[in-house]
């Protein structure tokens, strides 16, 4: 039996450092010795958001997997799509592809999880919003109320830079107080679990980049 990898990770930064590859990369060949499938070489790698289906290095693979009659394996589920629709273009296309972290799930437990994932997100979606307008109906003030002024301003000199930054990350962490507040009450308290939700409900730092505990924590220490 011949198998064909993909792996795909979310930020440039993680396929630069390789950060969470090489755990991506144990996993299905782990899973494919154990089986005795043959890797055809070489793998596929996306850097991409699993919200997107405009893959280029995903359609490679499917192609190479239907021209050669192997199976795609991937490490994990999300690692094709969060995206239900998606998943059920795959299963249609034909092409055989397994999970390490469930490979004895058969297409209907896939689909049924891929439809409850893609349900939980628009739910975080939805649950921020009502939180945010919450907190507006309060009174609570969101954003920076001096917009781009004040970044203008803080041109001019390193210190008054310093202390826009700092404004901006005051500012940031308002508009993510009310979001923060949400999870908490729904029971997600670690810094990792926090860092995961906000990453599963399409957060992003000031920066743009992904959460991680010490970036919760930071966040926390400006409440």
């Amino acid at each position: 039996m011949k198998a064909v990898a993909y792996y795909r990770v979310s930020t440039a930064a993680q396929g630069r450092s390789g950060l969470g590859l090489e755990a991506q990369r144990e996993a299905v060949e782990s899973l494919c010795q154990s089986r005795g499938w043959e890797l055809t070489a070489p793998p596929f790698t996306e850097v991409e958001s699993g919200k997107r289906a405009d893959r280029p290095e995903l359609l490679k693979a499917l192609h190479r997997a239907k021209v050669t009659g192997a199976t795609l394996v991937v490490a994990k589920l999300d690692r094709l799509s969060r995206n239900v629709a998606f998943l059920a273009a795959l299963q249609d296309s034909g092409v055989k592809f397994i999970a390490a972290d469930m490979p004895e799930a058969n297409e209907l437990t896939v689909h049924i999880m891929a439809a409850v994932a893609q349900a939980e997100r628009k739910a975080i979606s939805k649950r921020t919003q009502e939180a945010l307008q919450a907190a507006k109906a309060r009174g609570q003030r969101l954003g920076n109320p001096n917009g781009a002024a004040a970044l203008r301003r803080a041109a001019k000199g390193n210190v008054a830079s310093v202390d826009a930054i700092k404004s901006g990350a005051v500012s940031r962490a308002d508009q993510m107080r009310p979001v923060i507040e949400d999870m908490q009450g729904r029971g997600i308290m670690s810094l990792g679990a926090l860092a995961k939700a906000l990453n599963d409900g399409g957060f992003v730092t000031a920066r743009g980049g992904q959460w991680h505990a010490s970036s919760v924590r930071n966040l926390l220490a400006r409440f």
